[in-house]
């Protein structure tokens, strides 16, 4: 499979989803820059985690309107796959493809910690390796995390099964202690009713490896993979 992975000014996750994807799952992976419009045949894209473009008026909001972002659309209108992790979840908010919004930690502090993230639907491409109500340990690293939505798009998200996350204890119970940034209905990452765009603010991309303290990430982009293998190529 091939993976683009888009890149602002201010990216900086980029070089984790790069390795996670290429010489940890042995994919094929491009750079995609953002003012782009061409995917270079990608099968999928992730908007990763950074500051794009400073974070200037709200995370996501000058993002929203670079030239890949137009292509990233049209290829999820198409089937394509996109995930957005952390700063990539905000732009993917700001851009309508994801209902809902960020506002800053309800603590006013950047977070960096571990997360526990109970699976919340696993019939999608981006969680089809994980068990229902599997618990994942993945960590956050972010200020703007605080997932908002209105009540009524909350239960629309929540009738169509669109909530993949959320925050836990280790042991799957839902808490406001398990919470790290007050978001609504302890919401970690959603997808689409389309099921091609989903993203999250826990960063998989860092717990690829061992090394790294953990290896649940993994069970994300190898979701991505599997899923992938079994479909009909994007019309280009």
């Amino acid at each position: 499979m091939k993976f683009g992975v888009v890149v602002f000014p201010g990216t900086w996750s980029d070089k984790d989803c790069l390795r996670i994807l290429g010489p940890v799952l042995g994919q094929e992976t491009v750079t995609i820059w953002h003012q782009d419009t061409d995917l270079q045949g990608c099968d999928a894209v992730v908007l990763p985690g950074g500051f794009s473009y400073g974070d200037y008026l709200r995370a996501g909001a000058i993002a929203r309107f670079a030239p890949v972002m137009g292509a990233i659309t049209s290829f999820t209108e198409r089937g394509g796959l996109a995930l957005g992790i952390c700063n990539g979840f905000q732009i993917l908010l700001e851009a309508g493809l994801l209902p809902g919004a960020m506002l800053r930690n309800d603590s006013l502090e950047f977070r960096c910690q571990w997360t526990h993230l109970r699976a919340e639907n696993t019939e999608t491409p981006f969680t089809r390796l994980l068990r229902p109500g599997q618990v994942i340990r993945v960590p956050i690293s972010h200020g703007e995390g605080n997932y908002f939505a209105d009540d009524a798009a909350l239960d629309a998200l929540e009738a169509s099964n669109g909530v993949l996350f959320r925050y836990c204890e280790p042991n799957g119970d839902i808490t406001p202690a398990a919470n790290p940034n007050g978001s609504r209905r302890n919401i970690a990452g959603i997808v689409n009713a389309a099921r091609t765009v989903a993203a999250l603010m826990p960063h998989p991309e860092r717990c690829g490896e061992a090394l790294l303290g953990g290896e649940d990430g993994k069970l994300i982009f190898g979701s991505l993979i599997a899923a992938l293998a079994e479909r009909q190529p994007v019309a280009r």
